[in-house]
């Protein structure tokens, strides 16, 4: 019965030996294209970044514009201050437009070369024929106009604002 004189003796958890941890690897690239590429991402994160602020920039003034259509929308609703807020809806046109446009060419315009102007700009229409209509009438005092009318106004100016070009 030799081999079970060549039997290796019982192994023991005594005779375990430690195992060395390796090192930690580093995230850090370790080539020059990594970097390259980092920067590359870098650099249009920030041109994407810029150009969205731009755009948000130069779009303030149809938040501004935005937001005092519904200001004058509540207080069309009350009577006792509908007559000012339907005065104020031509005037918040012509600064909307002044906002972008050449002053010399917009300011002195009105009646239907205005309107033709305001239909130039926005690609859908509704002002020299629908209810951007109204403008002209409530530019020059005579502010009368029906509920249904003046929500079917007010509806085409929040459209123009969010969606109109300069012509």
């Amino acid at each position: 019965m030799y081999w079970l004189a060549d039997k290796p003796p019982m192994a023991s958890i005594a005779d375990l030996k430690e195992i060395a941890a390796p090192a930690p690897v580093s995230y850090m690239p370790q080539t020059t294209g990594w970097w390259v590429l980092g920067g590359i991402l870098l650099l249009g994160v920030l041109v994407v970044a810029f150009f969205k602020w731009r755009k948000w920039w130069r779009n303030r003034y149809r938040r501004e514009a935005q937001a005092e259509l519904v200001a004058i929308e509540r207080a069309a609703a009350d009577p006792s201050t509908r007559e000012d807020a339907l005065a104020a809806i031509p005037v918040l046109v012509k600064r909307t437009v002044l906002a972008w446009a050449p002053r010399q060419e917009v300011g002195p315009m009105s009646g239907d070369a205005w309107l033709r102007y305001l239909d130039g700009t926005y690609p859908a229409g509704g002002f020299l024929q629908g209810p951007g209509r109204q403008l002209d009438t409530l530019a020059y005092g005579q502010g009368k106009i029906g509920n249904d009318e003046l929500a079917a106004l007010m509806s085409l100016l929040h459209q123009w604002v969010d969606g109109h070009v300069a012509a």
